[in-house]
């Protein structure tokens, strides 16, 4: 699966009263293989969010296996195997966002199955967790951990509102045509290429 990086800057109009320019550059890397990921559908719903949280950043998110997150969550957190969702706050703001999220898509696919939703739902749900801290929100303390669930549930609903079907970060399958009969040589009757027999 290749791995290509989208990058987006986005001027966005402050308020009236005072304009201010919001700049938006967003990496996202697709490093696993265990789903097809829309890379170009994630970014969209990733900008769309940011500009309705009126937010600037300079974000990278990035979907990997649970190898690789596994190794992350060990060399920078201490922590053994894989985590759904990790975040880097590089130094965000309160208007500009600056860091790193990694997203575990084969997490993703099993908490779909533990919760009764998708895969990609989860994706979109890890990268709104993923913004939601680098905003300074925080789920270590039982008090935090609902008021940050309340937020995200409040995001997750105003993306499925906003028309994205949230299995949209999938690649749609390519439905192929279905194969036509063996044409027939003019010059003989038998149909051209490979023959399979038939079974008796």
């Amino acid at each position: 699966m290749s791995d290509p990086a989208v990058m987006a800057s986005i001027p966005v109009p402050g308020p009236a009263s005072a304009p201010v320019r919001r700049e938006r550059v967003l990496v996202l890397r697709n490093r696993q293989k265990d789903r097809p990921l829309s890379v170009p559908t994630l970014r969209r719903i990733t900008l769309d969010l940011l500009e309705a949280m009126g937010l600037g950043a300079e974000l990278g998110f990035h979907c990997v296996s649970a190898d690789e997150m596994a190794r992350v969550n060990w060399q920078f957190l201490g922590h053994e195997g894989s985590t759904d969702v990790i975040t880097f706050d590089h130094g965000s703001t309160s208007e500009h966002l600056h860091g790193e999220c990694f997203i575990c898509v084969a997490d993703a696919v099993a908490q779909a199955r533990q919760f009764g939703t998708t895969w990609a739902e989860e994706v979109v749900r890890y990268v709104i967790h993923g913004i939601l801290h680098l905003r300074g929100y925080d789920d270590l303390e039982p008090a935090a951990r609902r008021v940050m669930k309340r937020e995200e549930n409040r995001w997750v609903r105003w993306t499925a509102a906003r028309g994205y079907a949230l299995g949209s970060p999938v690649r749609q399958a390519v439905r192929r045509p279905a194969r036509r009969p063996a044409r027939t040589s003019p010059r003989s009757a038998r149909p051209a290429g490979r023959v399979r027999p038939q079974a008796p």
